[in-house]
Parts: C-alpha cells; structure tokens; sequence
C-alpha cells in the first residue's frame, strides 16, 4: 500500500470545505456550494454509470423531483428543512420521468413556466450561536449546513458501493449474463441501484433549489442530465470520488471560460473532448496514476 493511500483525504477535503467561508469570499463559498451540491449529483449518477454499467439520460428528473420537493414542502406547507429534505429523497424515488411535464402544466402549484422562485432558508439562527460562526452570514450557514450533508450522503453512498450489494451492482456490470446464469436476480438489483440513485439525486436537488434560491422547470430537463453525465465521465466512472473531481472540475472551468468568451459552450466542449481523450479513465484516474507514481516506493 502507498503512502498515498494512508493519508484520510476524506476528512481532509470536508474540513477544507469547512473553512472556505473563513478564508474565502463570498464568490468563493458559492462556487464552493455549487461543487459541493453537484458532486452529490454525479456520485450518485456513477452509482448506474460507473457501478452497475446503466445510462438514465433522465437523471434530471430524480434532482428536479427534490428541488421541487423540498422548495413546496417549505414555502408553500412551512415544513421545516429538517422534514423537508429527506423528503426530497423519498419523493425522488418513487417517482421520475413525467416530473418535467408536472413542473410546466401545475401552475398552482410549481408555478408553470415561471418556476418557484423565493424558496427560503431554513431556519438556521441556531448556527449564529456558536462559537466562530456567529460572523458569517445565512448563506454560509447554509453552505456549511451542506457540505455536511453531503459529506453524509457521500459517506452512505461509499458504503453501499463497499458492500455485498455493491459488489453484485459490479459484477452485474461486468458481465449480466453470467450473473442471471449464477441465480442472481438481475432486474431486481439494477431496480434498486435506480432507486437509490434517484433518491441521493433528490436531496442533491433538494439542497440546490434552496441554494438557487428558487426552483424552475429547466432542473428536470434533459440538459440537467447531460451535464451531471459529462461529470462523471470528465472525472471517472466507476471511481467513487471521479464524479466529484468531475463536478469541481466542470464547474471551475465554466466559470473561467464564461468571463472570456461569449463561444464558451464550443471552448468548453473542445477542451472536455481533450481531456477525455488524454485521460480515458477520467481526471479522478489521472490523479490516482499520479500519485502511484510519486509516492511509489523507492527501491533500495
């Protein structure tokens, strides 16, 4: 084993995304809650792509349910955040593709067209109690509310690729048949790789319709899905923590590009092919082949 392979970068990176509030600025923390959210989005994602070798290009839908969800669920009923995100999960699971249609044809509801802008904050005055947050604002109690959160999913979600069922989703990915052949009920288990999928999508969703500060139509639609793919294949399928290199990754270089060039989608898709074909195994693979060979041990 590696040196590189003892250090904790899990705790490592959650506490560094702990303290960007208090050395960054506020740009920074909202880059950061953006990261943070869509890493959530494209972990789960890889849970198909990458671990039980399954494509949903309506991914979207799963995040639009729970940004729905969760902005209804505080807005208009007053449900606390506490109840309120969870649900975004449940919901989210249980129900997928014919979400875009609701969001534009329930008006009373969702809002149409217009989507839902105004979700509020959940009530988090709590945090301005304790010791070194009382200075930051809500949006950084949020924030850090987050990558709490998150780093929670993320943690759950790295269990359950490390399990048995885990396991079984590879080898289902690997060879389906040879899995049916062996008494292993194959539809059941990429039916639950979908729902727990779609469920860590909702409460991906559910966060960002907050941090969005509203909730609109264009969350469930097929370009949501699109850029959550481009992600986890930017950052690694089949590589747990690729998909959030790969939300980082995305979401820097869109902010780079943006202030230079109005052709930013064109840029942005030349430079993702490039990568994509320099590192085949995503940038996530690229860092690990990296460090392999900088922390190789030296032979005497």
């Amino acid at each position: 084993m590696s040196h590189l392979a003892r250090v904790p970068w899990a705790p490592l990176v959650v506490l560094a995304a702990l303290l960007v509030p208090a050395f960054g600025s506020r740009f920074y923390t909202f880059v950061a809650n953006d990261v943070v959210i869509w890493a959530l989005f494209a972990t789960s994602l890889n849970l198909l792509v990458g671990y039980t070798g399954l494509v949903s290009f309506g991914h979207a839908a799963y995040f639009g349910i729970g940004a729905y969800t969760t902005g209804i669920l505080m807005k208009k009923l007053g449900v606390p955040f506490l109840l309120a995100f969870p649900a975004a999960g449940v919901l989210a699971a249980a129900f997928a593709q014919i979400v875009w249609a609701i969001c534009f044809k329930w008006n009373e509801v969702t809002g149409g067209e217009q989507g839902m802008p105004e979700v509020p904050y959940p009530d988090l005055a709590w945090m301005g109690r304790l010791p070194w947050l009382d200075g930051l604002r809500t949006s950084d109690h949020f924030y850090l509310l987050t990558v709490v959160l998150v780093a929670l999913c993320l943690f759950l979600l790295h269990r359950v690729v490390g399990s048995p069922f885990g396991r079984m989703l590879t080898t289902i990915r690997e060879n389906a048949e040879r899995a049916e052949f062996i008494g292993v009920h194959v539809r059941r288990y990429e039916l639950a790789a979908f729902v727990l999928a779609g469920a860590f999508a909702g409460l991906a969703g559910g966060l960002f319709g907050i941090f969005n500060r509203g909730v609109f139509p264009d969350f469930a639609y097929w370009t949501k899905s699109s850029e959550v793919l481009i992600m986890t294949l930017l950052g690694g399928m089949g590589t747990f923590y690729g998909p959030s290199v790969g939300a980082l990754a995305l979401i820097l270089l869109n902010q780079q590009i943006v202030s230079y060039t109005e052709y930013w989608p064109f840029v942005l898709g030349t430079i993702l092919v490039v990568l994509l074909f320099g590192f085949p195994g995503g940038l996530g693979g690229a860092l690990e082949l990296l460090g392999r060979r900088l922390w190789r041990p030296r032979r005497a």
